[in-house]
């Protein structure tokens, strides 16, 4: 048997690293952090002591986005340090305090947003060691006055957890290690959950056992429900594609590479929903994912076959490389059976959408102009960016079959994202408002608070706007 390699679940301590935020008391003696915008660099060094000014002049520090320098006290001991944010005012920047070996540290001046900059230092000290157990440090940070130490704590780890399974290989995250995170998440904070598989799977949702048919690894559907009842019904769809070959139409080499985060959909929805049920949320809280290994073999689903989905919709399939929005079809046809208030999903969909807005800004899609402003908004409160766009009716006409009900892919080689979209909405009717995210879950460049490789994007700017509509 394979090895499995059970995911980290939250409030992990990695390598050695002290991942925490105190309160002013837990800490005798603290160096203060000052943040220093490029252009505000000479006249805040100005502002130092003879000897302080000197140093840092010496030193050469300017600012620059990044920057990091300890000035000594008289008896060698860091005094204060002086942190560089560029000219953009990065929140995370405070993440660049993880260069230390250790320390306790506290924000001084120039914190424009505090508790940004006290998350920025936890998700920087993010590392994923499964596989290469890094140098062991002991770090902290003072929390500033008026941060809710609890809950920057509670976002951090649901980021953590969210990187975690988009970074572990997909030898180790098939669907059913999948699960195993979901039912542990769900031991945790009380939920229950249910898996379909096997004859019920192919009955009840023929779309994601096509998708999977292939694989040595059968498909499953995750279903978790936690809360009252009675509550506002709040579901989550995640595509839970634990690795895309693009089945026989197979991607390169290139586009493969990568496919492991082809489940951050999955990821983004156990994330969100680690939050909402530490928290307390007042919602009725249901999560589907539908977990799946796009394989190749005898059993691939093929170009042109007609599938039947849980919707009863024929489905002609157009390409086999679009068993995302499959995936999630019947997902979302179970989800809209019981008219929840509000209906959102997760996925890794579509190049389209990269092409469009690149891998820092996940595509929104929604017919709610009221509830796509406030999650916009939210984005910008936290710095969890987003970007609307249209779900335009005319290229409904594009995803016409002869043969079948629908096409799952369009006609035209233009607007992608689009189009996934409107296939998705004809599996939607009764939620009060269904909100679609295409998203690359991928940093592939290292910034501040940001590693390269899995990320969790959107979830942030959820649970801030869930938080403002239903109340902690």
């Amino acid at each position: 048997m394979p090895r499995r390699v059970a995911p980290r679940l939250p409030h992990r301590k990695q390598s050695g690293v002290e991942v925490v935020i105190v309160g002013r008391h837990e800490v005798d003696r603290s160096a203060p952090v000052h943040a220093v915008p490029k252009h505000e660099a000479a006249r805040f060094i100005g502002r130092l002591s003879s000897e302080h000014a000197t140093f840092a002049r010496l030193n050469g520090f300017e600012g620059a986005s990044g920057q990091l320098l300890a000035l000594p006290d008289a008896a060698g001991r860091i005094a204060m340090v002086l942190l560089g944010v560029g000219d953009d005012d990065d929140p995370f920047a405070t993440a660049a305090l993880t260069r230390f070996p250790d320390g306790a540290f506290a924000l001084g001046e120039g914190w424009s947003e505090p508790t940004l900059g006290a998350l920025g230092f936890l998700l920087g000290l993010y590392r994923f060691d499964n596989y290469a157990p890094g140098k062991a440090k002991t770090l902290r940070l003072v929390a500033p006055d008026g941060v809710d130490v609890v809950d920057v704590r509670r976002i951090a780890d649901a980021v953590y957890l969210t990187r975690d399974l988009i970074n572990t290989p997909a030898n180790d995250l098939g669907p059913a290690e999948l699960a195993d995170a979901a039912q542990a998440l769900a031991r945790k904070h009380g939920a229950k959950v249910d898996i379909t598989d096997g004859e019920a799977l192919e009955n009840g949702f023929p779309m994601i056992a096509a998708v999977g048919a292939a694989s040595a690894r059968p498909p499953l559907l995750i279903d978790m429900t936690w809360g009252n009842a009675d509550a506002p019904k709040l579901t989550l769809v995640g595509k839970g594609v634990v690795f895309d070959t693009g089945g026989l139409n197979i991607k390169p080499d290139r586009a493969m590479l990568l496919m492991k985060k082809d489940m951050g959909g999955a990821a983004q929805a156990l994330g969100l929903a680690q939050m909402i049920m530490d928290c307390g949320l007042p919602v009725r809280l249901r999560v589907l994912i539908g977990a799946a290994e796009n394989a190749i073999g005898g059993a691939a689903f093929r170009p042109g076959d007609v599938l039947r989905s849980r919707k009863g919709l024929s489905v002609e399939i157009g390409n086999t490389d679009a068993e995302g929005r499959l995936v999630l079809a019947d997902a979302l046809a179970l989800a809209d059976q019981e008219s929840p208030e509000l209906l959102i999903d997760f996925s890794t969909l579509t190049g389209a959408a990269r092409v469009a807005l690149g891998p820092d800004l996940p595509g929104l899609f929604t017919r709610d102009d009221g509830v796509a402003e406030e999650i916009a908004l939210a984005g910008e409160d936290v710095a969890d960016p987003m970007w609307r766009l249209p779900l335009w009716p005319r290229y409904e006409k594009w995803l016409k079959s002869s043969i079948a009900d629908i096409n799952h892919i369009s006609s035209q080689p233009f607007a992608g994202a689009t189009t996934a979209a409107l296939f998705l909405h004809r599996f939607v009717e009764n939620a009060g408002a269904y909100v679609h995210f295409d998203l690359f879950a991928w940093n592939a460049e290292e910034r501040p608070g940001r590693p390269k490789g899995g990320e969790a994007q959107t979830i942030r700017a959820l649970y801030q706007w869930l938080g403002q509509r239903y109340g902690r």
